[in-house]
């Protein structure tokens, strides 16, 4: 992980029901497509603070926070804590923004998001990247969420923060060392008024992942074909308990445009960060750049 930190503005945005809503706007070439980028499902804009410092300003970027999470408005109906949802906010922003044309960078979640957003504006769409995440989940991973996500869990000190996401997390990142965690928990975690470092999302996203069959759309095969005219990254780390190595050869059969690049020593996810994600994204956005 990096130390310099790329300029944004802040961006805010109106949901169709009524919550304003939070995205960091790197600013950047407004000739070329903007990039979207969406996180997981527990995390925020600042997971894509490296990917920002490599883009930006070449590219407009804009790192959204999910509603409930970071500076993003917390519902007041937990069960608008679901994919559908996030893809309609998404749509609002981009007409706020004055999006003509972007590239989907999902995370995760925001990967789900991102193949239903293809489906909702298929004109607007100009490519995809899909970080450690496919149409087919794997149970295993979706059982390690849900023991995880929406149980309270604050620390006294930043350090300490990191040792635990250390000692929860390691097998993820094998090679990190203590800084890397350090830096990773001021991206998960917040100060909260009482002093202490606490997480930085609406407990109740819980409520909705934890019912079967809310983690994704009913079909989403059918939403991964709404990708197929467009230049397509399917990001997996080696080690992912989310998207099995037959699930992402399955993706690049199928649209005619998609291409794989597995981390090494890496589990779910990747940060995009790592030289191979980031060498593979750059080559999807001079697919997107200078197409044809």
């Amino acid at each position: 992980m990096t130390g310099n930190r790329a300029a944004f503005d802040d961006f805010y945005w109106w949901s169709a029901d009524g919550l304003r809503l939070h995205a960091r706007d790197y600013g950047g070439d407004a000739n070329r497509p903007a990039i979207l980028c969406m996180p997981g499902l527990t995390r925020n804009a600042r997971d894509f603070a490296d990917l920002a410092e490599q883009l930006s300003p070449e590219w407009r970027m804009l790192a959204v926070e999910f509603r409930g999470r970071g500076e993003s408005a917390y519902a007041k109906d937990p069960m608008s804590y679901v994919p559908l949802t996030y893809a309609q906010d998404m749509a609002a922003l981009v007409e706020a923004a004055g999006i003509t044309r972007f590239v989907a960078v999902g995370t995760s979640l925001g990967g789900i998001v991102a193949m239903l957003l293809a489906g909702m504006m298929p004109e607007r769409i100009a490519g995809a990247v899909l970080n450690d995440i496919g149409p087919e989940i794997e149970a295993a991973g979706l059982a390690r969420v849900r023991g995880y996500v929406g149980k309270s869990s604050n620390h006294p000190t930043w350090m300490h923060a990191a040792r635990a996401l250390q000692e929860s997390s390691g097998a993820v990142y094998p090679d990190w060392g203590i800084e890397d965690w350090l830096a990773m928990a001021k991206r998960v975690y917040r100060l909260s008024s009482a002093g202490r470092i606490v997480l930085d999302y609406d407990a109740r996203i819980a409520e909705p992942f934890r019912l079967p069959g809310n983690e994704a759309g009913p079909d989403m095969w059918r939403a991964y074909a709404a990708l197929s005219e467009v230049p397509v990254l399917v990001v997996r780390g080696e080690r992912s308990d989310m998207l099995s190595a037959a699930t992402a050869e399955r993706m690049i059969a199928a649209p005619p445009k998609a291409t794989l690049v597995t981390v090494p020593r890496v589990g779910h996810v990747p940060t995009l960060a790592e030289p191979q994600a980031l060498a593979a994204v750059r080559q999807l956005l001079g697919e997107v750049a200078e197409p044809g």
